[in-house]
């Protein structure tokens, strides 16, 4: 095991990456968790911004009010026009690289008008190289703007099935939310939580308050609230290691669940 910047700079120079010695030391060294005080908030694209005024001004009201007592990074899903993009891409015969761009190109616009929407209260949208001014704005404002798809573009890595990029918005905004070292990660969306069924379309379906990875993929649930990549990255995650989905539709589940309380349904890695 390596206990100094020299032991572990030998190991890098003369072992593999993937030696399990070099990894095991690496493990070791403990992650700076970069803005430990901050919450990553998931706008869902097609439960919430799709929607319009009705939907996006209320929790644009309630944004602005929470960030004089929260530091917010907000990142915005993509929602139905992606959907629609991915339709065509995929008829098309286009890779899984060209409809990740696609979908970032509609996450991108929904970053842009809840920017601008937010612009009044000092509130920005960033990307790209901007995601380094984030500290700055956060300490200032409190509350900063993105594009939840990650940047992985034409390097995405492809599903298993399909063409569709398994990794979106909703593992955009965690891996920000993990790599950044923050407090909590929330995902508003249009339904109270995970229930047993598509709430939607199901009468019997029941709420489900509280769940671990495990026991979603167990019950056949891994895919029907959250992207299923991401609930492997929770699972696997130092500093995050338990996400809240709440209703965005219900005012002041946004606020409750920012305070700590248990609104809609909690998934935990373990």
């Amino acid at each position: 095991m390596a206990n100094t910047t020299a032991e572990l700079e030998m190991l890098l120079t003369q072992r593999s990456l993937t030696d399990p010695e070099l990894l095991s030391a690496a493990e070791a060294a403990a992650d700076v968790r970069i803005l430990p005080d901050a919450t990553v908030i998931k706008v869902g694209g097609q439960s919430i911004m799709d929607r319009g005024r009705a939907a996006v001004y209320p929790l644009v009201d309630e944004i602005v009010a929470a960030r004089k007592a929260h530091k917010l990074l907000i990142g915005t899903g993509a929602g139905t026009r992606a959907r629609h993009l991915y339709s065509i891409a995929a008829e098309l015969n286009l890779p899984a690289g060209v409809l990740a761009q696609l979908g970032a190109s509609v996450a991108n616009q929904n970053a842009e008008m809840l920017g601008q929407l937010l612009a009044k209260y000092g509130i920005c949208s960033v990307s790209g190289a901007g995601m380094s001014t984030v500290p700055l704005t956060l300490a200032e404002v409190h509350a900063v703007v993105f594009s939840g798809m990650p940047p992985y573009s034409l390097w995405t890595r492809p599903a298993a099935e399909g063409v569709i990029p398994p990794y979106r918005t909703d593992a955009g905004c965690f891996l920000l939310a993990e790599q950044f070292g923050c407090k909590a990660m929330i995902f508003v969306k249009d339904e109270n939580g995970l229930y047993t069924a598509n709430p939607k379309t199901s009468k019997d379906a029941t709420f489900i308050p509280k769940i671990s990875v495990d026991e979603m993929k167990a019950r056949g649930l891994h895919d029907s609230i959250l992207e299923f990549p991401m609930l492997d990255l929770l699972k696997s995650a130092r500093h995050v290691r338990e996400v809240q989905v709440v209703n965005g539709l219900i005012p002041g589940n946004l606020t409750r669940a920012l305070n700590g309380e248990h609104v809609g349904t909690i998934i935990t890695a373990s």
